[in-house]
């Protein structure tokens, strides 16, 4: 499972662009809207509701980030989270080390992210976990 807290610059494109690599690699999403600009995240939740995507793939939440992100950042179910959308960098910094309680995975973009660009396959190479299963071989 994945938190996700959308960016308010660009609430369409930049919440496609954070939510997509996180399902394209099987994990579900947990994504806080953005504060300033909601509108667009519920219509795309209404939108996956009526598709093919199971339910609880994704899954949207409104409200404060400074008072809904902690509660995501320190979620012991939650394996990693997206800061793309927290423009504070005392609450981002926070955010880090509730999330370094339980080891998430943390993605906080350095600066102005320019959804415009190839988005290349950081952002889903962060988000995928990869584990090694041994078999042993009968003698």
């Amino acid at each position: 499972m994945v938190g996700i807290v959308a960016p308010d610059g660009s609430s369409l494109l930049g919440l496609v662009s954070v939510v997509a690599p996180a399902v394209a690699v099987g994990n579900t999403a947990v994504v806080l809207a953005s504060e300033s600009r909601p509108l667009p995240a519920i219509t795309l939740a209404e939108v996956l509701a009526t598709s093919d995507l199971p339910g609880g793939v994704v899954n949207m939440l409104t409200g404060r980030v400074a008072e809904t992100a902690p509660h995501l950042a320190a979620h012991m179910d939650v394996n990693a989270i997206d800061l793309t959308g927290v423009d504070d960098a005392s609450l981002a910094a926070t955010l880090e080390v509730a999330a370094a309680d339980n080891l998430k995975r943390v993605i906080r973009p350095d600066g102005h992210v320019d959804w415009t660009d190839d988005p290349g396959t950081d952002r889903m190479t962060t988000l995928l976990e990869t584990k090694t299963v041994w078999h042993p071989k009968g003698v």
